[in-house]
């Protein structure tokens, strides 16, 4: 009996031992899921700085490459290059007729000549189209035809003179009438400027004009 109840008491000993076991091992899991519970909590606040208001200030930081940062570049760039396409040209445009000023005189030699000077009458430069020049006469049908030899478009800046030979008549055609006053125009969709002729009037027939030079004695060579 004595080793009965010798058994029971150490039975009951190991059952309340494993008993404060469990108990304890209870006691540490609340712990660790306590400790945890601030970790957990701060992995996502973490995570929200990263993709919340302080990751868009420094996307639009400039230098730091961000893709603001980017489109800002690009759009100074766009002026800027369309200031370079200015630079290239100058802001030079083709000269039309009412830019410039005009006379027509009379050649001593070669006979039956004129002379026309234009100069740039304006404050801007201005390219000077040297093959498109209309020369016709009032009161007379048909332009003047192109003699001599091709030129090219110059740069004619304010002040500066361009020249023109205008043939009248040829001695070889019969006949012509009478012209006082000679119409200018840089290109035939133009409106032509009308210029009394110094030394007229002159006999014209077969009318011919040559391009634009630079010196007047180039303009009437031909």
């Amino acid at each position: 009996m004595a080793y009965a109840t010798t058994t029971r008491r150490t039975t009951a000993v190991l059952a309340a031992l494993s008993l404060g076991i469990l108990a304890l091992t209870a006691c540490d899991g609340d712990t660790g899921q306590d400790t945890a519970a601030p970790s957990a909590t701060a992995s996502p606040s973490a995570g929200s700085d990263g993709e919340g208001g302080s990751a868009r200030p420094s996307a639009s930081a400039p230098g730091d490459g961000g893709e603001d940062s980017s489109d800002g570049g690009a759009a100074t760039a766009s002026p800027s290059q369309a200031g370079a396409d200015d630079d290239q040209d100058g802001g030079v445009g083709m000269c039309e007729t009412t830019d410039l000023s005009y006379t027509v005189t009379v050649a001593s030699k070669p006979v039956n000549h004129a002379l026309l000077t234009a100069a740039n009458s304006g404050t801007d430069p201005c390219l000077l189209p040297a093959n498109d020049l209309v020369i016709t006469f009032p009161g007379l049908d048909g332009a003047a035809e192109h003699m001599g030899p091709t030129g090219e478009d110059w740069l004619l800046n304010p002040g500066e003179k361009a020249y023109a030979g205008i043939l009248s008549s040829r001695a070889d055609t019969a006949g012509g009438k009478s012209a006082a006053q000679a119409e200018i125009a840089l290109s035939a969709a133009e409106s032509p400027s009308t210029v009394t002729i110094t030394g007229g009037p002159v006999t014209v027939n077969d009318t011919a004009v040559t391009s634009f030079f630079g010196t007047a004695e180039d303009a009437l060579t031909y």
